[in-house]
């Protein structure tokens, strides 16, 4: 009986204590691991009441001590704590203790569980987060590419990989170095990580070799910061992007090119009309003779002022799209015919031979009328210019129907334009050197019906020449 006693006493001591040091041990673990199964903590709690609650059978022999132990087991088997019902026992502070460590082990599950929905809350945002990124990188059209604090690729885009030639699979988590062949740009990513700062923004310009070519490209590189607080952030990787500035560049160097070469062509009839007005109003045309021929020369220089500035409006106008277009289906044999009917007269005068070779006028185009005919009256007009006294120029038109085409061509026996020239007859303002003392123009003639061709009908542009022998210019449009 002394035993026993000893044993009622001491035991519920042991088993109060076990249940503090579960509930401390538990906290412990839960603080230097961080996260834990749910299931994992309910079982190491339960094991250890378990364990308790069969030396309570083992030692505690009586009645009520078995009942007591058979609840705890019970308990334990149903994978949930359940409280014991307190007995008016002498095992009360037992029960309590059994309790209480029941208590605690819940406890502890519902807080790890809330933990661990919290973590997948964040879990999720953060995966969410650099999807978005991702979506937001690849929709870019500029040249993108992301590295972290150990200067390893972490997202690039489809247009750095156009750029770069890269394997977007291949290079992810891949050294800087050994993905991209461009050491400047290496070094210049590196220098920009190892700035010390997050706030800084660089600006450069980047050359890249592309198809032997170099290509232009404005460099934006910045830092992204580690997430430190208080003002502390460090790089943690680098931002570059790349911006292709070729086209911008052309584009800039061609407009330039073009103010001024219509600088000097204005400059060019306005000069002359200056000099001989000046010259009417000093006098110096003393017979009526000397004094019409400066009214022709002034009347001639203002109508090709007026062709110039014509021809460069038109020409701006059909590339914005803003110009008129009225089309309708036509006969391009009629619209062509009434071109000669023109351009005859001024052949005479160099005593250059017209031929026709046309088809017949029932083969029709869905075409602006006014356009077509000022395509073909200056590819007539540039033919005579540069065709010698004497020449001939045939003008012939075929209808190819199993490809629905019509086509022009007005081939002469003039000067002959060379090999290397050809490529850019149609440029703005460009002038065959070896050809500007055969006749007068502007470089724009060409140009404008290229535009008129192209742009507007959708059309082809046909040109074949050789040096002495003469040339063919002329066009291909779809029937109707």
């Amino acid at each position: 009986m002394r035993i026993d006693r000893s044993l009622e006493i001491l035991v519920p001591a042991c088993i109060a204590a076990g249940a503090a040091c579960v509930a401390g041990e538990l906290s412990q673990t839960i603080n230097s691991l961080g996260v834990m199964s749910p299931s994992t903590l309910a079982g190491g709690t339960l094991l250890l009441v378990g364990a308790t609650a069969g030396l309570l059978n083992y030692v505690v022999t009586r009645r009520k001590s078995r009942e007591l132990a058979r609840q705890a087991t019970a308990a334990i088997a149903s994978g949930q704590p359940k409280f014991i019902e307190v007995p008016q026992t002498a095992l009360k502070p037992l029960v309590l203790a059994l309790n209480d460590c029941f208590n605690a082990a819940e406890r502890t599950v519902v807080d790890a569980q809330a933990e661990v929905k919290e973590l997948e809350i964040q879990l999720k945002v953060a995966t969410g987060q650099r999807q978005q990124a991702q979506a937001i990188i690849y929709s870019i059209n500029d040249a993108v590419l992301v590295t972290d604090a150990f200067d390893e690729v972490l997202m690039a885009n489809d247009a750095a990989a156009k750029t770069f030639g890269l394997d977007l699979k291949a290079i992810s988590r891949k050294p800087i170095d050994q993905a991209l062949n461009d050491p400047a740009l290496v070094t210049l990513i590196r220098d920009m990580r190892q700035s010390k700062s997050c706030n800084e923004r660089r600006v450069v310009e980047h050359r890249v070799r592309r198809n032997d070519k170099d290509s232009v490209f404005k460099l934006t590189l910045s830092a992204i910061g580690d997430g430190a607080v208080g003002g502390d952030e460090e790089p943690a990787g680098v931002v570059a992007v790349l911006h292709d500035m070729t086209r911008e560049n052309e584009i800039a160097r061609m407009k330039n090119d073009f103010v001024s070469s219509v600088s000097h062509e204005l400059r060019t009839p306005l000069s002359s009309i200056r000099a001989y007005v000046e010259m009417l109003v000093d006098g110096e045309a003393n017979d009526e003779k000397t004094t019409r021929e400066f009214y022709d020369i002034i009347l001639s220089e203002s109508n090709r002022l007026g062709r110039l500035i014509d021809n460069i409006l038109n020409i701006s106008r059909i590339e914005s799209g803003l110009v008129e277009i009225k089309r309708q289906p036509l006969s391009v044999m009629v619209v062509v015919k009434e071109a000669i009917d023109v351009i005859v007269p001024q052949a005479k005068v160099k005593n250059i031979r017209v031929e026709e070779h046309l088809e017949p006028s029932f083969y029709q185009t869905n075409a602006d009328k006014d356009m077509l005919y000022q395509a073909v009256l200056n590819l007539l007009s540039n033919a005579v210019k540069y065709t010698p006294d004497g020449g001939t120029v045939t003008i012939r038109t075929s209808v190819d129907e199993a490809m629905g085409k019509v086509a022009v061509r007005v081939i002469d026996t003039g000067v002959g334009i060379p090999a290397k020239d050809l490529p850019f007859v149609f440029d703005k303002f460009f002038r065959v050197e070896a050809n500007k003392n055969v006749a007068k123009g502007t470089g724009l003639g060409l140009s404008l019906v290229k535009n008129m061709i192209e742009t507007v009908h959708k059309g082809n542009m046909i040109v074949e020449s050789e040096v002495g022998r003469g040339s063919c210019f002329g066009f291909e449009l779809d029937l109707c």
